[in-house]
């Protein structure tokens, strides 16, 4: 448990599935410039900044090189940490080979497992589960074999031997053509029988009441379809969408403050048209 906390008139935002680099330059800079005027509204009072995964659709850290790009939306982080606001990252399943560049350029903090954080706020404590979501709960058996095989360290040795400019193509590449499906994904109605996370989630709950560790929110990403999902007993299970769908109509994000966790979506940042 992480102990998290978050000072008077402070607040903590949520965010995942940005999938900076999809799907070509123009539409993902797009995408990035209408992140950071999110961010710059978010840095007015935020305390901690937790990014849930696939931030970008293609991430690995080489030796000497990391994927070229993202620079305004990197700039921004590091001047958020620069200010004091705490840049909390979750591995996803798009940038698995996240190391340690951006904790030693920007100062985030990564995490690559669900983690159990307990938020101080005007002495009480609000305790929530999170997590990208990837391979969790039963099925989904495909990936998780091949989740074995990205993240063995002989695969990525061999995948080291590649030329960046080739392995980062072969990756978007092989991205590009799932990437349809994803989009559609989250078009199809929530199903609260057949969603992995929430059966993992519910799993994870019955323990926590065993064990007299209740949590207010099991917070995720991956699955890029927003729900707040009342899972009884005062929890909540919150997936937190995507920022790639068209017209953002998917970009959700979440926020505590005053010990409460609200569910908003993007545009209620902007007044009128958003322009680029």
């Amino acid at each position: 448990m992480i102990e998290v906390q978050i000072p008077a008139g402070k607040k903590a935002y949520f965010a995942s599935d940005f999938h900076l680099g999809f799907p070509n330059n123009a539409e993902s800079l797009a995408r990035e410039k209408y992140i950071i005027a999110w961010l710059s509204q978010v840095q007015k009072d935020a305390s901690d900044v937790f990014l849930l995964g696939d931030l970008f659709d293609f991430w690995f850290e080489y030796s000497q090189v990391v994927p070229k790009g993202f620079v305004r939306f990197l700039g921004k982080l590091a001047e958020m940490n620069d200010a004091g606001i705490r840049i909390h990252i979750f591995v996803g399943n798009h940038d698995l080979w996240m190391r340690t560049y951006l904790k030693e350029e920007i100062g985030a903090i990564i995490y690559d497992q669900p983690t159990e954080f307990s938020f101080d706020i005007h002495e009480k404590s609000v305790k929530a589960l999170l997590g990208h979501g990837d391979g969790l709960g039963p099925g989904d058996y495909g990936y998780k074999f091949l989740k074995q095989i990205f993240i063995n360290p002989i695969s990525i040795f061999l995948f080291k031997i590649l030329h960046p400019d080739l392995g980062v193509r072969l990756a978007h590449l092989w991205s590009n053509t799932r990437k349809s499906d994803t989009i559609s994904a989250g078009d199809v109605p929530f199903d609260s029988d057949s969603d992995f996370i929430l059966n993992y989630v519910r799993g994870q709950m019955q323990l926590d009441i065993k064990s007299n560790n209740h949590k207010k929110a099991y917070i995720f990403g991956h699955r890029h379809h927003p729900i707040a999902f009342p899972l009884g007993e005062g929890s909540t299970y919150f997936n937190l969408g995507d920022w790639f769908s068209p017209n953002f109509k998917n970009a959700f994000y979440l926020v505590l403050a005053d010990e409460e966790f609200t569910f908003k979506h993007s545009s209620t940042f902007y007044s009128g048209t958003f322009c680029f």
